[in-house]
């Protein structure tokens, strides 16, 4: 590398690739005060319509980037899935049952051209966030502490960058992972499938359609403003991947929906599906998320929402490391946490796809006919309906506390839901998110007095420490120095804390429950933090904020 290091952008967090996973991180990073340069090779966010569909997982994400007004405002929410059978008639019908268990609906449509400049517009908010297009990552150089990284401006100019991290969300065919020498492993699927985003189209479903056809599977999305996502499996002479297909063709394949004229077709391409996991997601201080790290074929819809998940678990651990509250082990988790749920979501897609989408006759039958057996019974009803054959979003090797009586090791390495709640003597209906603020929270579930005296006197290694007290059985919340008190709204926090009374929950600030413990265990719990954390002097159990997101500017708000 030959060209002297910009003083001014030393040690910020490079994050390479503007699309929606590399906008997300960002945010979450502006948000947390840490200095990031975003680089993205093209000129502009994207115009191509390519993921459709984010779940409310993905939503409480840009809730805590302090954009999920904004977001909602360009989504379909509550949308579904209803899955059809070989002869055209309805098996089931697929959501959440409106549990909206992290506080948004579970599924949504979106236009991924909306939704990147939605983000991009959020990074107005932060002076210390920085975007730069037409620029590319050419040369990587990993190292324990950072990185340096060699970049080429639109004028051809070249910088040389230190940096604290390298965030690599730049694709499918990411530089960053090929510099580093590391590997996809999986498969491409053989089927090539037409994918065809069409407008001033008539459907008006809320709900996507998976027809299991076996002469022709095909998937339709309706979206916004007359929007609509068709994909037909093609056979092997009609198309090939990366080329658009005849208009002919896809006019045939749309007919018995609509009539096709040439200036409704959006975007069509024929496409040919991977599924494929790399080897590790991060060596030294580059870490790999969304495509960069997993693709998946697109029948479960999780794609976009993987890669928002691998913002969510990693953006909160690079700002401790950049504030110098965390030890290196913690950033190390963030491979064994996110690659093997990836994994097992890659899985689950193609899985799908072999049964939703199959071909053989026979199979379609007897899919067919297991579906309409399940239905009969109320629980494999509610397995279906409720969609809870996904791959739940949790953790079993990473920054997690074991141990301890099995009511409470099951809630460790899971989500934390986000109920409603009354805060304070006032009480005030908020979500359980907003309550527990930006970082890590102490949830103590009528938990006494003495208890809480108990964690004040333990000092636990966190900084910014949100106290969090829950009242069960209708009770009123109290204001208190130094705690948050919240009670039950509607039913959903009682439900859920109902068999922990007496017990502490530290939650990280991604959600997930780090573990569940007695006040007489605080100091097991404060042994285990210390192996990942490592708060500031004068900073240990310093009590924290109630969220205030950053506001958009006006001139930028949508």
């Amino acid at each position: 590398m030959n060209a002297a290091l910009d003083s001014r952008a030393q040690r910020r967090v490079l994050v390479v690739g503007g699309g929606p996973t590399g906008l997300t991180v960002a945010n979450l990073l502006g948000e947390y005060g840490v200095p990031v340069l975003l680089v993205e090779r093209n000129a502009t966010t994207s115009d191509a319509a390519k993921a459709i569909s984010i779940d409310g997982e993905s939503l409480r994400t840009l809730q805590l980037a302090g954009l999920d007004g904004e977001v909602t405002k360009i989504v379909v929410p509550g949308t579904g899935t209803r899955y059809f059978s070989a002869s055209g008639r309805p098996l089931f019908h697929a959501g959440d049952g409106g549990s909206h268990q992290f506080g948004h609906p579970f599924k949504n449509q979106f236009a991924q051209p909306e939704l990147e400049r939605a983000l991009h517009r959020g990074l107005a908010r932060f002076p210390h966030v920085e975007i730069r297009f037409e620029t590319t990552l050419f040369a990587l150089e990993s190292r324990p502490d950072g990185a340096k990284a060699a970049l080429r401006g639109a004028d051809a100019s070249v910088q040389d960058l230190d940096a604290f991290a390298v965030l690599a969300c730049d694709g499918g065919r990411s530089t960053v992972r090929e510099l580093l020498g590391i590997r996809m492993t999986g498969r491409s699927c053989e089927e090539i499938w037409l994918v065809l985003d069409a407008l001033n189209d008539p459907h008006d479903q809320r709900y996507g359609m998976h027809h299991g056809d076996p002469d022709r599977p095909h998937v339709i999305v309706p979206g916004r403003d007359g929007r609509c996502r068709y994909e037909f499996l093609l056979r092997p002479s009609e198309g090939t991947p990366g080329q658009a297909p005849p208009l002919d063709l896809a006019r045939e394949l749309v007919r018995p929906y609509r009539d096709l004229r040439p200036e409704d077709v959006e975007r069509s391409v024929v496409y040919a599906f991977h599924a494929l996991v790399a080897e590790r997601l991060h060596h030294h201080r580059c870490f790999l998320l969304g495509d960069a790290a997993h693709m998946m074929p697109p029948f479960a819809g999780q794609g976009l929402n993987s890669g928002i998940r691998d913002a969510a678990n990693l953006a909160w651990k690079i700002a401790s490391a950049y504030r110098g509250a965390a030890r290196e082990p913690l950033l190390d988790t963030y491979d064994s946490e996110r690659k093997a749920h990836a994994q097992a979501m890659v899985d689950f897609s193609v899985r799908l796809g072999e049964i939703v989408m199959t071909t053989s006759r026979i199979r379609a039958k007897l899919r067919d006919a297991a579906v309409r057996g399940a239905m009969r019974a109320p629980a494999s009803r509610r397995y279906l309906t409720e969609m809870r054959f996904r791959p739940p979003n949790r953790i079993s090797d990473g920054f997690l506390l074991t141990g301890g009586n099995g009511r409470r090791t099951g809630r460790a390495g899971t989500l934390l839901p986000q109920p409603r709640a009354l805060l304070g003597s006032d009480h005030d209906l908020v979500r359980l998110d907003d309550a527990l603020g930006p970082g890590f929270a102490l949830i103590g579930v009528d938990v006494t007095d003495a208890g809480w005296s108990a964690a004040e006197r333990c000092e636990l290694p966190i900084d910014e420490l949100q106290r969090v007290e829950i009242r069960l059985d209708d009770r009123a919340p109290r204001t208190l120095p130094g705690r948050t008190s919240l009670a039950d709204a509607d039913g959903a926090l009682q439900t859920y804390f109902a068999d922990l009374g007496g017990h502490f929950v530290l939650v990280r600030p991604d959600r997930m429950i780090v573990g569940v413990v007695l006040p007489a265990e605080l100091h097991r719990l404060s042994s285990f933090l210390n192996r990942f954390l490592c708060a500031r002097a004068g900073h240990v159990g310093a009590p924290g904020r109630l969220r205030l997101p950053s506001p958009l500017p006006k001139e930028v708000r949508l």
